[in-house]
């Protein structure tokens, strides 16, 4: 046990930052998609808050406009869960080369003045394939490409940490609600910094701006190939 702890800690933290790069691209391409066509690549919540006002409005193609990312978000998930199935032990790398192949789809979309929707459903599908490629850090379940979730297991797991409450699952006595909560906290702070970064680039490089997230996950399915 004393040689396996501080190997399954190195692991999860080594996890933890890898979440962290995908999250910042998450929030990248979720402000990107915002900036540029109006919707969330990611954030199904506001995409059906907004076609519920749309269609309480009336304005019927808005509403559909909003809901279009839907379900082209939920077959991206679709399709993550069918790699992680196939090959569990590989999937953040097959994840990162297929999600960097979609973005320099949506490149090629701006490129080429393919229509908006096209692009919508292209980002949808990646962030919903991204928001697979890890789901779990250690004990804790966590969401990359939404992060209510993660604010919400924040939330609890600094009420479980005050109360001192087992923690389940926990692989040492490093894994703990504290270190759980700053976990989840550094996910939605990654987010935060590529939504900033995904806005200052859009409006900057339009037809270029998805080419730093497409570089990030080459760079991270290469690293993980080197890995195994």
């Amino acid at each position: 046990i004393g040689i396996r702890v501080p190997s399954l800690q190195s692991a999860a933290r080594a996890q933890a930052w890898s979440a962290a790069g995908r999250a910042l691209i998450s929030g990248y391409v979720d402000s990107y998609t915002l900036l540029n066509f109006g919707v969330y690549a990611s954030f199904m919540s506001g995409n059906t808050t907004s076609a519920g006002l749309h269609a309480g409005d009336a304005k019927l193609a808005a509403a559909g406009h909003s809901l279009l990312p839907i379900p082209f978000f939920v077959l991206g998930i679709f399709i993550g869960t069918l790699l992680v199935e196939a090959n569990a032990n590989h999937q953040s790398r097959r994840h990162s080369f297929l999600v960097a192949v979609l973005l320099t789809g949506g490149m090629m979309a701006i490129y080429f003045a393919w229509p908006d929707w096209l692009s919508i459903m292209i980002l949808s599908a990646a962030m919903g394939i991204m928001n697979t490629s890890i789901i779990h850090v250690g004990g804790q379940a966590v969401n990359l490409a939404f992060v209510t979730g993660d604010l919400n297991n924040f939330s609890q797991r600094l009420a479980m940490g005050i109360r001192r409450a087992p923690v389940t699952q926990a692989q040492g006595a490093w894994d703990n609600h504290w270190w759980r909560a700053a976990f989840l906290a550094g996910i939605w702070t990654a987010f935060f910094i590529g939504a900033v970064f995904g806005a200052v680039v859009a409006s900057r490089i339009e037809m270029w701006a998805l080419l730093p997230p497409v570089l990030m996950l080459l760079l991270f399915g290469l690293l993980e190939r080197a890995a195994i």
